[in-house]
C-alpha cells in the first residue's frame, strides 16, 4: 500500500491506478479506524477496481470547545488494518497540505446543514463540505463511500456533489453496530465501562420509537418518549430526536415515507449520534 502526503505524488499515483480504464473508490476517514470503517472499505472493494482511503482529522469541522486535539490518532495501526484489507493507497496529508497559507474558501450547504447537528455544532458541516470537496478534487475518484451513521452528513455531501457537478457516484453504507446495537464510532473510545453499558439505551429508544410510529403512534409522543428513555437510560442530555424526510431532512410531524429518525445525545464527555430508517 502506498502512503502519500503530497498532492503531486497523489495525482500521479491515482493516474496510474486508473490506467486501463480501472475505477477508483474513495473512503474518506478521520482515522482511528474500527470495524465500521473497514465495512466501508470492503464495500469499496466490491464496487471498484482500486480503493483509496484518506485519513485527515479536519480542524475546520471542530468547534472551539470540541475534541480536535483529543481526537484519537494512530496512523500506524490504521495503516496496518488497511494493508490487511488490500487498500491500494492511503492519502494522509497534514493540515498545511490541506489548508495551505492563505486558504480562505469554504462551502456551505445552507438548508440541509441548518438543523440537527448543524444547529448544535455551528460551522461543522461547512468544514465537512469543504474538506470533502477538496478530497474529491485531490483524489478524483469514480465512487465515494460514506457511512449512513451520519445521515445528515451523507445528505449534505450528496447535495454538495450534485450542486457543484462532481462527476462521481456517492454511496451510503449501512450502519455498523456492535452486538448490543450501539453504532460503531471512534468516539465510543471515550466511554467509560459504565457509560458504554448505558449507551445501549440510545439505539433501543430509537428502535422503540420507530416501531411505535409505524404502528400509528402520534409522532410527537413517540419522540418525547424516546428522549425520556435515553435520559432514563443514563444519558445526561439529548440534543435532538426528530423524525425527518430521508431526502430533504425536513422535520415531519406525521409519518410518511421515506422517513428517518435522527438523534444526538450526550453521556459523560461524549456526544453520540444515531439514526434509523422508519417504515
Amino acid at each position: 500500500m502506498q502512503i502519500i502526503r503530497d498532492i503531486a505524488t497523489l495525482h500521479r499515483a491515482v493516474d496510474a491506478l486508473k490506467q486501463g480504464r480501472k475505477s477508483v473508490a474513495l473512503v474518506p476517514t478521520m482515522g482511528a479506524l474500527h470495524e465500521g470503517h473497514l465495512s466501508l472499505v470492503r464495500m469499496a472493494k466490491r464496487v471498484a477496481d482500486h480503493v483509496v482511503v484518506s485519513i485527515f482529522v479536519n480542524p475546520t469541522q471542530f468547534g472551539p470547545n470540541e475534541d480536535y486535539a483529543a481526537y484519537p490518532r494512530d496512523e500506524a495501526k490504521d495503516a496496518a488494518l488497511l494493508v490487511e484489507e488490500g487498500v491500494a493507497l492511503l492519502w494522509a496529508p497534514d493540515v498545511g497540505v490541506m489548508y495551505p497559507a492563505g486558504h480562505s474558501t469554504h462551502i456551505e450547504v445552507a438548508e440541509l446543514g441548518a438543523d440537527y447537528c448543524g444547529a448544535a455544532r455551528p460551522g461543522h458541516f461547512d468544514g465537512v463540505a469543504t474538506v470533502v470537496a477538496k478530497l474529491f478534487n485531490q483524489v478524483r475518484p469514480d465512487i465515494a463511500i460514506f457511512g449512513e451513521k451520519d445521515w445528515q452528513q451523507l445528505a449534505i455531501i450528496r447535495r454538495m456533489a450534485r450542486d457543484l457537478d462532481f462527476a462521481l457516484d456517492i454511496l451510503g453504507a449501512p450502519i455498523a453496530r456492535d452486538k448490543d446495537g450501539l453504532a460503531l464510532s471512534s468516539r465510543n473510545a471515550y466511554l467509560s465501562a459504565a457509560e458504554r453499558k448505558a449507551a445501549t439505551a440510545f439505539p433501543n429508544a430509537l428502535k422503540a420509537a420507530a416501531k411505535a410510529i409505524v404502528g400509528g403512534a402520534d409522532v410527537a409522543d413517540a419522540l418525547a418518549k424516546a428522549e425520556a428513555d435515553i435520559v432514563k437510560g443514563g444519558f445526561d442530555s439529548v440534543d435532538y430526536v426528530a423524525l425527518a424526510d430521508a431526502d430533504s431532512l425536513e422535520r415531519l410531524t406525521e409519518f410518511s415515507e421515506p422517513a428517518r429518525l435522527l438523534a444526538a445525545a450526550r453521556i459523560g464527555k461524549t456526544r453520540l449520534i444515531d439514526n434509523l430508517a422508519v417504515g
